[in-house]
């Protein structure tokens, strides 16, 4: 395994756990990187680098980021962009992998992209459902900033320095299961008072 490789791969797992945070951001971010030539994609996934590519998924990041700071829609938002999330971290895995076997790409892209997408999103999904129990939606436009604003700085991470990009993926990780698990007795309650 070349260390390109090991870049590329470290390039995916960061994009895919923006992905968890922002589905459409992150693929954004990948477009720019190959449309301005700052990272080459394999070569099935060359059209995200094309100009169409770069304005359609910049106008999905932007409906989507302004989409998550109304309270209820997020809501709903979360229980479609779930499966959409572990799709799209597959597809950045998949598409920024360079130089393994197709059916080592495939699976690394479906556990460690897809994976880190789900993981990301089931739990933010968790914590905003959490939120809106608790505050009756006021404070899910705070989640929604801090959500955005890591995936801005995991995606930018990504493709400048995808080992610190690991590096945080590993921290956001080790967060969010920690916030997890002491938001998960809170949910239970109020699924038992209803």
């Amino acid at each position: 395994m070349t260390s390109d490789t090991i870049i590329s791969i470290f390039l995916g797992v960061g994009l895919a756990a923006s992905v968890g945070f922002r589905v459409f951001l992150p693929l954004f971010a990948l477009s720019l990187a190959a449309y301005f030539d700052l990272w080459e994609l394999n070569n099935s996934w060359e059209w995200i680098g094309s100009l169409g590519a770069v304005v359609a998924l910049g106008v999905a990041m932007l409906v989507e980021i302004f989409a998550y700071f109304i309270p209820w829609v997020d809501n709903i938002l979360d229980s479609v962009a779930v499966p959409l999330a572990a799709i799209a971290g597959t597809a950045v895995m998949v598409s920024t992998v360079a130089d393994l076997d197709p059916v080592v790409t495939w699976a690394l892209a479906i556990i460690a992209g897809g994976g880190t997408a789900t993981a990301i999103k089931g739990a933010g999904a968790t914590g905003r459902l959490a939120s809106t129990a608790t505050t009756g939606g006021l404070a899910n436009p705070i989640v929604s900033t801090v959500e955005t604003g890591t995936a801005v700085v995991v995606s930018t991470a990504s493709i400048f320095a995808p080992i610190l990009a690991a590096v945080l993926v590993i921290i956001i990780l080790v967060i969010i299961f920690t916030i997890y698990r002491k938001l998960r007795p809170v949910i239970k309650r109020t699924n038992e008072n209803e």
